[in-house]
């Protein structure tokens, strides 16, 4: 039996705070949490006049690194990773455990993920990060929790968590926020309808999407389904007002950065960039990630070393987004953080998408580049010449790249983090319109019933959806 009471007798005058993400691969989803916990720790009491404390569960080991602002905390969960072998179930040498039933709502009956370090069966380790998860829901009894992406997390985890938070504390607003892009619109409908769409409606309150949507507007694309429509609301890029975290000593000569996110899927743009040719007095910091394969990572700092370039080949730099404001120009992949923080900034940015498994990347680059914020081209192009051509252009002399990123930059809507502190103020205290469309199955089980005005979502722009066009590396040059 859980002690319901204790949260709220302890600060029980500060908003609670739960963020979510699964962190199967990189950091992304753990870096966005980490983006909006520290937005709302600054913006929510004055918004509110409440203090805020909060938790950011993760699966990422790598995430307590990061600090975290005042009267917040982290609950890491054991690590889990994608299935590479395609086991599924009982691929670790531990037996499948009795009595590991679950109800099922449309997740997978066999695991996808199986466990990062622990050798135990992947229904173990689920059964593990779920009931932590449950236990710190009904401990906490936050006012507010935000899932990044995964509505019922890896494998359904969050499936029987929600559930029983719901039913004891009713009155909590349940968020699920989402990127701008999720995929191309077949495979987003088809993970829709494997998760259920209709359990997603009965469950959550909103759905915030973190972009701007007259870029790429994922309900026009037929990523958001109809039924899911009137509680989306759209935040803007979470770009403006980052803080950087440290300072960063860097050479004082022009400096090239290229960040490949957390280094999973980073080694194909590694090796290129790390043999690129530099311009005279052009120096080049290239970061792997610290989930770069450790074959990979010598074989980038080899290829650099070989080549006798100016490239020096580091693991992690203590601060990301103070390196990218450094910069005088940065070459990434096109997740979600590194493209939202550099288009917060004044440096020029080329983008080397994945195309596989998501086409995630390569939609995001494709849309910001025919908008004009940045460069990109497709991994057929990747290579040292390419990279080493865009390279010149960016640090010429009257940055012309520069200039023309950075006027397209200003049309775009990047206060995404002061939008989620107003939403999350608004649903947190109840100011907010709450949306709630519960099945007559869920009325039940939940023991009461209730309803409220759907939200308008906000009006679809006259431009419509703008993530056309080709590869940007011709204009690159062209001005």
């Amino acid at each position: 039996m859980h002690d319901t009471t204790h949260a709220d007798a302890l600060g029980a005058d500060a908003l609670r705070v739960v963020l979510y993400s699964h962190d199967s691969v990189g950091l992304g989803h753990t870096r966005r949490n980490l983006a909006i916990a520290e937005a709302l720790a600054a913006g929510m009491p004055k918004a509110t006049g409440r203090p805020v404390s909060g938790l950011i569960i993760s699966g990422a080991s790598d995430a307590a690194q990061f600090p975290l602002p005042n009267g917040w905390d982290w609950l890491l969960v054991p690590g889990i990773t994608k299935d590479s072998k395609g086991k599924g179930a009982g691929s670790s040498t531990e037996a499948v455990p009795t009595g590991t039933a679950r109800r099922d709502h449309g997740h997978r009956a066999f695991s996808s993920y199986v466990p990062r370090k622990l050798d135990v069966a992947p229904q173990r380790v689920r059964g593990l990060r779920s009931s932590v998860i449950t236990g710190a829901l009904l401990t906490f009894r936050p006012h507010l929790v935000v899932v990044d992406r995964h509505p019922f997390g890896a494998d359904g985890e969050l499936d029987e968590p929600l559930t029983e938070f719901r039913a004891q504390k009713p009155e909590a607003r349940i968020v699920l926020g989402l990127r701008e892009v999720l995929d191309d619109p077949v495979t987003a409908m088809r993970e829709w309808e494997h998760v259920g769409v209709d359990r997603v409606a009965d469950l959550y309150d909103e759905l915030w999407v973190y972009g701007d949507r007259s870029v790429h507007d994922t309900i026009a694309t037929g990523e958001i389904p109809p039924q899911l429509v009137h509680k989306t609301r759209f935040t803007g890029l979470l770009a403006a007002d980052r803080p950087a975290r440290a300072d960063v000593d860097l050479p004082q000569n022009p400096l090239v950065v290229t960040m490949v996110g957390g280094g999973g899927d980073g080694a194909a743009l590694a090796g290129a960039a790390a043999t690129a040719p530099l311009p005279d007095g052009v120096e080049h910091l290239l970061v792997t990630g610290p989930q770069m394969p450790a074959a990979d990572r010598m074989a980038v700092h080899s290829a650099a070393v070989a080549a006798g370039s100016r490239t020096r080949v580091v693991t992690t730099v203590p601060d990301g987004l103070a390196c990218i404001r450094t910069a005088d120009a940065l070459i990434g992949m096109g997740g979600y953080n590194t493209v939202t923080e550099a288009l917060a900034t004044d440096t020029p940015m080329l983008v080397c998408p994945r195309v596989e498994p998501r086409t995630e990347q390569l939609i995001r680059a494709r849309g910001l580049g025919t908008q004009g914020s940045l460069d990109w081209c497709t991994p057929a192009r990747l290579s040292p010449e390419t990279i080493g051509e865009w390279i010149a252009s960016a640090v010429a002399d009257g940055g012309t790249v520069r200039d023309r990123q950075i006027t397209a930059r200003g049309a775009l809507r990047l206060d995404g983090l002061a939008r989620v502190v107003e939403f999350a103020a608004g649903l947190a205290t109840g100011e907010s319109t709450r949306v709630r469309s519960l099945s007559r199955a869920v009325t039940a089980r939940l023991g009461s019933s209730r309803s409220a005005p759907a939200l308008a979502s906000t009006p679809a722009p006259a431009t419509g959806s703008r993530a056309q066009g080709g590869d940007r590396m011709e204009a690159a040059h062209a001005g």
